[in-house]
């Protein structure tokens, strides 16, 4: 086989793996029911936890729908089948929901754990992929994960079944954050350390407070006004009248003035300053900011609080060298 074939075979078989994952996904659709529909509401109405619970594969499927669960408002915890049947019991409370996810519903620590959860008074739901297993006739509600087979050559390995079952967690968690109301400024409220977070909750009053508050008036003579801009290192100076920003000279304001009129030492700030530069407040979000000066094709805004009193500047480089871009 030469080179081509085997690149077709492998490109080939690599698109047939996805389509059989694609259709698996689909198909669960049809199993979404009651079942599904009691086990938000249960979710929703518990004072406890929702425990999420497998073993093999299964349980890193179950520790990503915890991490997704935690992530947007349904407090969650990951508890692995095999250690609960020895000695991790304790984790689980009366008022707590569980999430039992089993392909095959009849393995030995779902069997031994089962009885447990009956006892304690637990609601039990079950994300399984055989309907007629010990699982699924003991749990209180049942989210169907059945697929017809495995996307590996010998049909063994889990991949359509993974894939099932991680999709049906996606729909339990987005249908649980449509249902708490969940915003963007709660999601921001627990992501506090990376960029989501900071594109939610990070304002310019956070990051202009480090720069200097260049400033000349409109009478400055143009040595004075080169020397606030080159000592200020913002590439930019506002032009003032009191605490009010009337114009804006740029390091390219002054190159464009040097090619124009050389002889520049009789020149006010009044004669190159630009007229109604861009502002903003200084509670807007940055990342609101950053989309202000994409549009605007600047590098700088003049910051301003309510009054419109001038406060300082922001440069674009505060906002990217925060991961937000």
């Amino acid at each position: 086989m030469n080179k081509l074939d085997r690149n077709a075979e492998i490109l080939g078989y690599a698109s047939q793996v996805l389509l059989d994952e694609a259709e698996a996904v689909n198909k669960i659709r049809q199993y979404l029911n009651d079942d599904f529909a009691k086990s938000v509401e249960t979710i929703l109405r518990s004072n406890g936890r929702l425990i999420v619970t497998g073993i093999g594969k299964s349980a890193i499927i179950g520790q990503k729908i915890v991490a997704t669960l935690n992530s947007t408002g349904t407090p969650a915890i990951f508890m692995h089948a095999a250690d609960a049947i020895h000695g991790d019991l304790g984790i689980i409370q009366p008022d707590d929901v569980v999430l039992c996810i089993s392909k095959s519903g009849n393995t030995p620590e779902i069997s031994q754990l089962t009885p447990f959860l009956k006892k304690n008074g637990n609601i039990l739901i079950a994300m399984v992929g055989n309907t007629d297993s010990f699982l699924a006739r003991e749990a209180s509600y049942v989210l169907n994960c059945t697929v017809e087979r495995e996307a590996s050559p010998n049909n063994l390995a889990p991949t359509c079944s993974s894939t099932a079952q991680l999709a049906l967690g996606d729909a339990l968690a987005s249908t649980l954050i449509k249902l708490r109301g969940f915003t963007s400024q709660d999601f921001a409220k627990l992501h506090p350390g990376g960029i989501l977070g900071k594109r939610l909750i990070m304002k310019v009053s956070d990051l202009y407070k480090y720069n200097e508050v260049p400033a000349v008036t409109a009478d400055a003579p143009m040595q004075q006004v080169i020397l606030e801009i080159s000592g200020k290192c913002l590439g930019v100076t506002a032009v003032v009248e009191g605490d009010r920003v009337i114009g804006a000279i740029t390091d390219g304001d002054l190159r464009r003035m040097l090619q124009k009129n050389p002889d520049y030492v009789n020149l006010k700030a009044a004669d190159v300053m630009t007229v109604n530069p861009k502002f903003i407040q200084e509670d807007t979000l940055a990342v609101d900011a950053l989309e202000l000066m994409k549009e605007k094709n600047i590098t700088n805004l003049f910051v301003v609080d309510h009054e419109g009193r001038y406060r300082g500047v922001i440069h674009i480089h505060d906002i990217i060298k925060e991961g937000i871009v």
